[in-house]
């Protein structure tokens, strides 16, 4: 009879073949699990995210924006968005670039440019505030006596809401802590040191975002040349002007030196002609331009004290801040210092009753033994008078008793305690 096989099964194949297909089965379905890895890996790095786009008239928008778009848009490298990302903690940071101003406080990250700002969507507080409030005053023109560039507004905003972010955290600590160190030094237990101990590394942690934020603006206005860079509009309407001016000289180049119509021309000539034409516009756009570059990093230079000023008010403020939180550390060294004081005064207290303890136990104990020896059963005379015990023991505690009171004032001349 023949061998019969399943209906709908494969046909029987050797063992190498099926070992081989397997281990095919297998090396592809790893490639496909890598792959797949890799294309996720490669997705999460470069995939889109929320941001809000506020412009001039205080208009905004959300868009779903990734990293190249904004890269090309902006003019940034990939590191300085990297400042923005929200999987990364950074300190805060305040950057110039060529095109725009990237912004790392706190929980406000965005670019600003000379015509919008693009701010990273979220739903922080802060965040919230910084967008409706950049928009009202966008909306209402606050700014009309001494009118800021729009880049500065939207700075001077960001900077406005973390220094008052971060003084209502300082003064909502020592709302908290004034009382909790008070309580300490009158009743110093386990809950209480447990409250400081908590209180003081929120101290610290705090101090050390108010010392970034100040130290930040500190380097700014040490750097007349990072001051410079944020100027966005001035940039923007000189490279707008100098390209007008490239324009209109290549016009007038080229109708000055504009041949008959009637006289023939050669192609070979023609074509340079037009070389040429291009060489000479293409000079006089690269040197226009480094003039004009030249001419805005000089001109920033004698005009920052207008940034210079902004940054030195908030400098102020966040220096204030800082100010507050010495005081508190300050307050806290003071407290602990008390402690230890009264801590070590109760140890002598008890170090000065163990003394006199150990003094009277002495002697005690030398009374003890007199007694202790009479007591015995031995023959002697002096058993024969009955009164002779008692003045034994009158007289040993009487020596005793003088001894103590010796000692107590040998203590008291060396001034080893106040008796």
């Amino acid at each position: 009879m023949e061998e019969s096989q399943p209906l709908y099964g494969p046909p029987n194949l050797p063992e190498s073949a099926s070992a081989h297909s397997s281990e095919r089965f297998h090396s592809n379905g790893n490639r496909s699990r890598g792959s797949s890895i890799t294309a996720g890996l490669k997705k999460r790095g470069h995939g889109s995210r929320s941001w809000i786009k506020i412009d001039k008239n205080g208009n905004s928008k959300t868009l779903e924006l990734d990293k190249a778009t904004i890269m090309r848009h902006c003019s940034l490298p990939a590191r300085d968005l990297r400042l923005l990302d929200p999987l990364f903690i950074y300190p805060s940071t305040i950057l110039g670039r060529e095109k725009a101003i990237v912004v790392s406080l706190e929980q406000i990250r965005c670019i600003i440019t000379a015509d919008e700002v693009i701010l990273m969507n979220s739903l922080d507080g802060s965040v919230v505030k910084y967008k409706s409030e950049l928009c009202k005053r966008l909306q209402i023109k606050k700014y009309q006596a001494e009118d800021l560039p729009f880049e500065f507004r939207a700075l001077e905003l960001a900077l406005e809401l973390i220094c008052m972010s971060l003084d209502a955290q300082v003064y909502e600590l020592e709302m908290e802590m004034y009382p909790v160190l008070d309580e300490l030094t009158t009743s110093v237990s386990t809950l209480n040191l447990e409250r400081v101990r908590r209180l003081k590394g929120h101290l610290l942690a705090l101090t050390q975002r108010v010392q970034k934020v100040r130290d930040e603006i500190e380097h700014l206005m040490d750097d007349d040349g990072d001051m410079a860079e944020m100027y966005l509009t001035e940039k923007k309407q000189r490279s707008e002007a100098g390209l007008s001016d490239v324009c209109i000289q290549t016009h007038t180049s080229g109708g000055t030196r504009e041949v008959s119509k009637s006289a023939p021309v050669s192609p070979v000539e023609s074509s340079t002609s037009g070389s040429q034409k291009l060489q000479r516009a293409f000079s006089s756009i690269v040197s226009l331009s480094k003039h004009g570059s030249l001419i805005s990093i000089s001109d920033a230079g004698e005009n920052i004290e207008q940034l210079e000023m902004l940054l030195e008010a908030y400098f102020i403020v966040s220096d204030n801040t800082h100010s507050k939180l010495s005081t508190l550390k300050e307050y806290i060294d003071d407290t602990e210092d008390l402690i230890n004081i009264k801590l070590g005064n109760v140890q002598n207290q008890l170090i000065q009753f163990q003394l006199l303890l150990t003094a009277a136990t002495f002697l005690a104990t030398i009374y003890a033994s007199i007694t202790a020896v009479f007591g015995m059963n031995f023959a002697d005379s002096i058993f024969d008078h009955p009164s002779a015990f008692n003045w034994v023991l009158v007289i040993t505690g009487g020596s005793c008793g003088l001894l103590y009171f010796s000692f107590l004032f040998y203590l008291r001349r060396r001034k080893v305690f106040p008796l």
